[in-house]
């Protein structure tokens, strides 16, 4: 089932339940996405699982009306679980959805069984790189989703994969909400120097070929959390890994999920 839910005067995230007996595992989506970015992983996993994808604050069917941090949607993530009456869950994320993943195991541990991530970073965005950003939010801002700018941004996160799906949702996204949405990436705090207290166990998934964040990135979680088991490189993998490897992706999070859920 699909819901948006207001509690207590907070605006829940949209949401989809695709229900199961199984262990609840939720699924968090990357920067321009939506929960349907699962859908490999639903498929393949929803047998054994109770798979729920959240569409995060400001992104597919949750509104983001001022600005907003991580933090934020990691609450916000941490509420709907309040609300579905789910004490503990597992969480999967591919590139911003492991930043919110990795906050919501800082602010909950108790609430989190385990914790995978994809194509991710823990480090504050690089500085030149957030410029270039700024410089694509910009140029999105003052002349829309242009042909140009949507290839250059489905070349970085899904490498050679198919894009006209991707494309054709981003195309609607309007400018005040991209930008808003980029700024919260480029914006975010690191989170080296805390890696430590994250106490779940940990599995980290990164694609040789991820345009947006080297393998070091991934490499210095594993090092950092204590509970991490060893690295995955997924070999010319890109940086949205769950959707454009997900054959190399379901057997690492199939056997970690079911040791750890």
């Amino acid at each position: 089932m699909a819901s948006t839910v207001t509690q207590a005067d907070q605006r829940l995230p949209h949401y989809v339940d695709h229900g199961g007996t199984g262990p609840a595992v939720v699924l968090l989506h990357s920067f321009l996405m939506d929960g349907e970015m699962f859908e490999p992983q639903v498929a393949a996993l929803g047998g054994s699982f109770r798979m729920i994808t959240v569409d995060e604050r400001g992104h597919g069917g949750t509104p983001a009306e001022e600005p907003f941090d991580y933090w934020d949607v990691a609450r916000d993530v941490l509420a709907l679980l309040d609300s579905l009456g789910i004490e503990r869950a597992a969480v999967v994320g591919t590139s911003q959805g492991g930043f919110i993943g990795m906050r919501i195991a800082l602010l909950a541990p108790e609430r989190v069984s385990a914790l995978a991530v994809l194509g991710t970073s823990a480090a504050a965005e690089d500085p030149a790189l957030a410029d270039s950003y700024r410089q694509l939010a910009q140029a999105w801002a003052d002349n829309g989703p242009a042909d140009q700018l949507l290839d250059t941004v489905a070349m970085v996160c899904l490498g050679d994969a198919p894009a006209d799906r991707w494309k054709a949702k981003w195309r609607k996204v309007d400018a005040e909400r991209f930008v808003r949405n980029l700024h919260t990436l480029v914006g975010r705090d690191s989170l080296l120097r805390r890696l430590g207290d994250i106490s779940c166990p940990v599995l980290v998934l990164h694609g040789s070929a991820d345009r947006a964040y080297p393998v070091c990135r991934a490499a210095e979680i594993v090092e950092a959390v204590p509970g991490a088991e060893p690295l995955v490189v997924v070999d010319g993998g890109a940086h949205f890994l769950s959707l454009t490897d997900p054959e190399a992706v379901e057997p690492h999070l199939r056997a970690f999920l079911t040791k750890h859920c």
